[in-house]
């Protein structure tokens, strides 16, 4: 196992260690104020990999994992990591040097409507993929706290 280690201020934290709220605390930190981060992680391969990165988003997937999108300064390319496979992380004072890419796929929404309360309700349910199609499947009763999310 790796030891964390001190370097001019920085220290490297092993997420094993610290709970997941902790690790995307200081990775939105390092995304709001624009520093670097160094990662260890499980690489598609399986192969443990360190690259210092450049965060630009922190999402959900479909799936409930959550992915980070950065850019990698080894490859100076756009990548999608899996905070599941970050095994280590040690933040930087550096700033960000490179220049995210612009998405090539944009879909244009529908425009929103304004006079209809209903239809608005509709677009919006329409927007937000996980609650689009929710349908309670059976009727709840305050009893049930088991079902509470």
């Amino acid at each position: 196992m790796v030891e964390p280690h001190r370097t001019k201020g920085a220290t490297m934290k092993l997420t094993a260690r610290q709970t997941q709220t902790r690790t995307l605390t200081d990775l939105f930190k390092a995304l709001g104020n624009r520093h670097a981060v160094t990662l260890t992680y499980m690489d598609e391969k399986g192969e443990t990999t360190v690259r210092t990165v450049e965060l630009h988003e922190i999402r959900t997937t479909d799936g409930g994992g959550i992915e980070l999108i950065v850019m990698c300064r080894l490859r100076q390319a756009e990548r999608k990591l899996s905070l599941e496979g970050v095994s280590a992380y040690t933040l930087h004072r550096i700033g960000y040097v490179l220049t995210r890419p612009e998405p090539t796929t944009y879909e244009r929404p529908e425009p929103q409507p304004a006079d209809d309360a209903q239809a608005l309700y509709f677009y919006e349910l329409a927007r937000d993929k996980d609650d689009a199609d929710y349908r309670p499947r059976v009727r709840l009763t305050q009893t049930q706290t088991d079902l509470a999310a």
